[in-house]
This record gives structure tokens, C-alpha cells and sequence, in this order.
């Protein structure tokens, strides 16, 4: 899982896939938790395993150890193929050029996944001359898809009849390529813009059109709402559009086909990348400027307020939480983002409040675990770096209970041996928060709601997460006062940049 993850990390700054080896049906296995992740966070990778040798004698490169025989499947590629977009298995060393190539080109192609090849022992262990790429034509998939401009000039005739339209994005910001378009989109047809539950930066926090993170009552006011590479775009059970509200959904696969179930209203679906569509969009948009101007401008200014008093309402949340004891994880958040300059690179797998998080630059916030699949931070933060370079910084920010599940002593010694220090801020709550509220609202008046430590939810105060920071030569703090967050990020900050260590910041949360 570390390797899925590094290389998650390393495509999502780099913009280059990566290929992962592991172990035979075992290794595929212990992966299955990052593949689902990439899978369903549409990153390439080229998975690769070997296959168990399928002689038992007489070849070279047959079985010659007992775990051979119970390693075998009947279908090693069968038990991740709901995650991958193709799986081969190698017959011939000679066609092995051509199957890489045809790997790489589907892993690239949108939506984009990862791919698997299994290779036989035989095939590994036969001979060859060498390597021919002649017939290699490079690794880039298929064109980015471009919309059905008829469909494009629907959805700007009922964003620009609209009197109150709204524009949900999820993980548009992976291209960042995609946060100009949908920035300049947004400020000349004045359309307010939820990022909710965000992947990525889709839209800067400093954009006169954004409004935060929840859709809540802007999509129960909506009319029209324009959803834009987001799996889920609200929590039905919570909040939703009017009946009568017109949905357009736009992005590589805006029906997310690989999820079983997934039915959010829809009048109109555009398959397109995410730059191309907003900006056809943007351009058919303009035939029905003039006329839409007088509207547009009273909910500028009706945006105008609303922002600032969210603005205002965050800034007495970040006042109360200063001091309070033990720390707020919004004070922990603003403390961060205050000190980490605008050029580092943030991945996020704690449960941070975002509002307090400085979001500006695009690709400079990556929270990557689409399917929940814990544990891949440390990788992706590990990858991230490598990608980065020694001059950037990157901080990963782990929910105790994510930084357990993330196999922390091998990414520690994976980030020592390739020289990739990063800043690990855990948000230590010693709880596994998520399974206690999950709990909670389910039987609010069970007996776990009723306890102040109900079992195998909490962690004993004897934890010291830090110390794992002595084993790989690492800078480690805990940190309980809130007066000492900034201090203690300082000095791991310096510890990462200028001594090269890595530095690991255990903070206890409420």
C-alpha cells in the first residue's frame, strides 16, 4: 500500500503515471487497499506482479520452493479487476514492449485508472536478446474528450435563464489546468462555487465566488446546478435540490459508471474533461451576456454578502478555538497553513475543518483517498515529494487512526532511504473519531453513546506517536499546548528544509 500510494503522489505532482511491482498474489492482495483508491481517484498506474511459476518441473524458472504450490490462483488478476481498467497476463517475453505500451496508453486514456499485468516466472526467466522499442510510440492515452457543443449550448442557456445557479466540484483541480477556466467562468457569469468534500484546489479560497464547502441550502435554493467532476456532490439524506431544480453533470465519465449505485438527479449529462467543458461553456456563456447582465450583477452583490459573513462567521470559530484545551483541530489547521508558505504541498488525510486551510495555489492540496481506503497518506505525501523536489515542501496530515493503517516505520524508512523528508502533523484525537460518530447516529441512545470510552473506539493516552520518529533518525514532538503549535511547526518546518530530516508532530486534538 505504501508503493500504490507513493506513486499516487508522485502522478498527482508530476502528472507522469508510475508502475508499482509487487509480490505475486500475495503482494496484489496486501495493494488492494491503495488500488481501490486510485481507482476510484481515476490516477494510472501501471500495477504490475509476478505470476507463481505454472510448472512444477522441467522449465527454467519452475517452482523450486513449497509456497509455490498455495500461492497459485486460478485467477490472480480476478480478485482486482472491479479496480482496474485492463488486466493481461504476459504470455511471451517478446511481446512484452508491445503490452506495456498498450498498458500505458489505456491507464492514460479518461476517465484514467490503474491497469494490471501478472508475469510468469518462465516468461521472466526465458531469453531474450534485449529490449526493441521501435515499435513504442510513447505512453500518452487518448486525446482529452471535448463536449457535444449542442449539449454545451443547452446547459449555458440554463445557467443564463437561471436566477439562482450553483456550480458543485469535487475533483475538477486535479487538472490544474481546470481552476483558470472554472475561475474565470464563475466571476463573469457571477455563479457561486461549493467545493465540496474537495479532492483537490478546484477554485482559490480568495475567488469572489467561492463559498465554502457545503452545498446545504444554495443547492435547496438553486435552480439550476452544474456538477462538475464530483461522485458525490451532496449527502441526499441531508440536504438536495428542489424538484423542479435543472442538474447538468459534467465530466470524463459524468455518470461514474464504475459505482454500483449512484442516482443524483440528472437533465443533462456532458462527457468532456473538465478545461475543455467549462470553457466551451465560458464561451457559449458570452451570446447571452448582455442580456443576463442586469441579474448577473444583483447576485454579485448578493454573493458579495453571503461570503462575508462567512467570512465573518469563520473568524469567530478561529477566535474561540485559539485557546481552547486541548487543541482545536481549526486552530491546528489555521496554525499550518499560517506558517507552511504558499508553495508547499499539503495531503490530507485527517479530518481537517478546510475553511482554515489556505487553498490558492492549485495543486498545492491533495486529499486522495477516494474510496476511504485508509493509510494512504504517508505513501502520497512520500511520492509527492520525490516529484517535488529537494526545495519543496511537503506536509502530510494524518488522522491517528489513518497514520496507524499507513504502515508508518516502512514509509518513515522509505522516505529515509530516497532522501524524500516530508513534515507528518498528526491530528491525534486518540479515538477512531469516524467509527465513534458513525456509531453515535446510529444508536444515539445505545450503550456506546452512553460510554465515555466505549470499546475498541478509543487509544490509550500512553500512545506516544512521536517516538517512532527515533527509530528512522526523524525530528518527533508532542505537542498539547496550543500556544506551542506555531513554535513546534517551526522548528519541524526547519528541521525538514534545512537539515533534511523528516519531522513528525503529534498533536493532541479534542
Amino acid at each position: 500500500n505504501v508503493a500504490v500510494s507513493m506513486a499516487m503522489g508522485y502522478f498527482l505532482v508530476s502528472g507522469r503515471a508510475q508502475a508499482v511491482m509487487v509480490h505475486v498474489s500475495v503482494g496484489t492482495g496486501n495493494s488492494i487497499n491503495g488500488l481501490l483508491n486510485a481507482s476510484r481517484g481515476e490516477i494510472p498506474i501501471l500495477m504490475t506482479a509476478g505470476r507463481t511459476p505454472i510448472s512444477e518441473s522441467g522449465i527454467h524458472g519452475t517452482r523450486d520452493i513449497d509456497i509455490h504450490w498455495p500461492q497459485e490462483l486460478f485467477d490472480q488478476a480476478g480478485m482486482v479487476r472491479e479496480f482496474v481498467k485492463w488486466d493481461y497476463e504476459l504470455r511471451n517475453g517478446h511481446q512484452l514492449e508491445s503490452v506495456v505500451d498498450r498498458a500505458m496508453k489505456i491507464a492514460m486514456s479518461e476517465p484514467r485508472g490503474p491497469v494490471y499485468l501478472t508475469m510468469p516466472r518462465e516468461v521472466l526467466a526465458g531469453a531474450m536478446e534485449g529490449p526493441s522499442l521501435g515499435s513504442v510510440r510513447g505512453a500518452g492515452g487518448n486525446t482529452s474528450p471535448y463536449p457535444d457543443l449542442t449539449a454545451i449550448d443547452e446547459a449555458a442557456a440554463m445557467l443564463a435563464n437561471a436566477e439562482r445557479p450553483l456550480i458543485i466540484v469535487q475533483s475538477s483541480g486535479q487538472d490544474q489546468t481546470s481552476v483558470p477556466a472554472l475561475a474565470a467562468l464563475a466571476e463573469r457569469f457571477a455563479i457561486p462555487v461549493v467545493q465540496y468534500r474537495p479532492r483537490y484546489i478546484c477554485l482559490p479560497s480568495s475567488h469572489p465566488m467561492n463559498l465554502g464547502v457545503e452545498p446545504g441550502p444554495l443547492l435547496e435554493q438553486a435552480d439550476v446546478v452544474l456538477v462538475v467532476n464530483a461522485a458525490v456532490p451532496w449527502l441526499p439524506d441531508q440536504t438536495a435540490p428542489k424538484d423542479d431544480a435543472k442538474i447538468i453533470h459534467m465530466g470524463p465519465d459524468p455518470l461514474f459508471e464504475n459505482l454500483p449505485m449512484r442516482s443524483f438527479p440528472c437533465d443533462l449529462s456532458i462527457t468532456c474533461s473538465a478545461t475543455p467543458g467549462l470553457r466551451a461553456l465560458d464561451a457559449a456563456l458570452e451570446q447571452h451576456e448582455s442580456k443576463a447582465r442586469e441579474r448577473n450583477e444583483t447576485r454579485r452583490a448578493a454573493i458579495a454578502v453571503k461570503r462575508a459573513a462567512q467570512q465573518e462567521t469563520w473568524a469567530g470559530v478561529l477566535a474561540r478555538a485559539k485557546s481552547q484545551s486541548p487543541i482545536s483541530p481549526v486552530w491546528l489547521t489555521n496554525c499550518i497553513s499560517e506558517v507552511k508558505g504558499k508553495d508547499a504541498i499539503v495531503i490530507n488525510e485527517a479530518r481537517m475543518p478546510v475553511p482554515f486551510m489556505e487553498m490558492e495555489k492549485p495543486g498545492t492540496y491533495l486529499s486522495a483517498g477516494h474510496a476511504g481506503g485508509l493509510g494512504w497518506g504517508l505513501g502520497c505525501a512520500i511520492g509527492a515529494k520525490m516529484a517535488a523536489g529537494d526545495d519543496r515542501l511537503v506536509i502530510a496530515t494524518e488522522g491517528d487512526g489513518a497514520y496507524m493503517f499507513s504502515n508508518p516505520l516502512p514509509a518513515h524508512y522509505v522516505s529515509l532511504e530516497q532522501k524524500a523528508p516530508i513534515l507528518t502533523v498528526i491530528y491525534n484525537n486518540r479515538r477512531w473519531g469516524a467509527v465513534r460518530e458513525a456509531t453515535e447516529g446510529l444508536y444515539p441512545g445505545g450503550l456506546a453513546a452512553l460510554s465515555n470510552e466505549a470499546p475498541l473506539i478509543h487509544f490509550d493516552e500512553s500512545l506516544q506517536l512521536s517516538k517512532i520518529a527515533d527509530v528512522v533518525g526523524a525530528h518527533g514532538e508532542q505537542v498539547t499546548d496550543p500556544e506551542q503549535v506555531i513554535p513546534a511547526l517551526e522548528r519541524a518546518i526547519k528541521v525538514v528544509t534545512e537539515e533534511k530530516r523528516q519531522a513528525i508532530l503529534d498533536v493532541v486534538i479534542s
